[in-house]
């Protein structure tokens, strides 16, 4: 499942790619990957992780063609928030714009 979600990532296109981003996940306890449910319970989506100290690092977002908006982003956002718990949710650049879906002031964007 994971495998295909990430492979909608240009990056991870590539199966070798994707195969050593997988093995990073398995070896490195800081990185972590989470399912996002929609409504019905699906698994339309994958949010890739970094733990750091105090801190969640955004590293990447994939949902399934059919679930790339609003409803479901905000939702997997709030999500995320609630495993951040008191730390700071925060992402990489290309994924900064997610953060206007937080309504609170714990995120930050990581340069």
């Amino acid at each position: 499942m994971a495998m295909g979600l990430l492979s909608y990532l240009p990056d991870f296109k590539n199966l070798q790619n994707l195969q050593e981003e997988m093995k990073l996940y398995s070896k490195d306890e800081a990185l972590q990957l989470f399912l996002y449910k929609n409504a019905d319970q699906n698994i339309v989506g994958l949010v890739g992780t970094e733990k750091g100290d105090g801190c969640l690092v955004l590293r990447y977002v994939s949902l399934a063609p059919g679930f790339r908006d609003d409803e479901n982003l905000s939702n997997l956002m709030q999500e995320l928030r609630q495993e951040a718990g008191k730390d700071k949710l925060m992402t990489v650049p290309e994924y900064t714009y997610l953060l206007r879906y937080l309504k609170d002031d714990r995120t930050k964007h990581d340069d």
